[in-house]
């Protein structure tokens, strides 16, 4: 089942989370990772700033989150993380499929740039990598994030994203 995640759940996202980020450890950046990968504390301002997280239960037992937050003019999916010993089973997909379906705006994506395994994720759902300047610019634009991460990171867009862009693009540089 599929719901949003309460305050009571807290300590389990954390678990879910430190526990799927050990992917993480020896392939981003050295100076980027930290133990526990997000603290507490980290978690709980995200959710002060607007990440909404949702997560499938099974028998009363959460498995996997994914967040949503709301920037204006485009949603951003934030914190997709699955336990490992849950991971490959669609849960990421079903999280993913049912917060696309709460926004009518373009989404964007961020995740680490050597994290190979979640670009594959989501390229396989319909998104697309963006340039490097696209990155950089919509990184700092929507995302609260040191400098570092920005110059170690990707984004990700859904096929509105690119649709929204690509008008964009013609009405200032019309088709000869």
């Amino acid at each position: 089942m599929i719901r949003k995640c309460r305050h009571n759940d807290l300590t389990i996202m954390y678990a879910i989370i430190n526990d799927a980020a050990q992917a993480y450890k020896g392939v981003i950046p050295t100076d980027c990772w930290q133990d526990p990968y997000m603290p507490l504390d980290e978690l709980k301002h995200e959710i002060e700033d607007g990440v909404v997280f949702w997560g499938i239960e099974e028998g009363g037992t959460l498995l996997g989150i994914m967040g949503i937050q709301d920037k204006g003019k485009v949603t951003l999916i934030r914190h997709a993380y699955i336990l490992t010993n849950r991971q490959n089973h669609g849960i990421g997909t079903q999280l993913l499929l049912h917060l696309e379906g709460m926004t009518k705006k373009p989404i964007l994506i961020g995740t680490w740039a050597a994290a190979a395994w979640a670009i594959r994720f989501y390229e396989k759902n319909g998104y697309r990598l963006l340039s490097r300047i696209e990155t950089e610019q919509l990184l700092k634009q929507y995302w609260s994030i040191p400098v570092r991460q920005v110059v170690t990171s990707v984004v990700l867009a859904n096929p509105a994203w690119v649709v929204a862009n690509s008008i964009a693009e013609n009405d200032i540089y019309p088709k000869q």
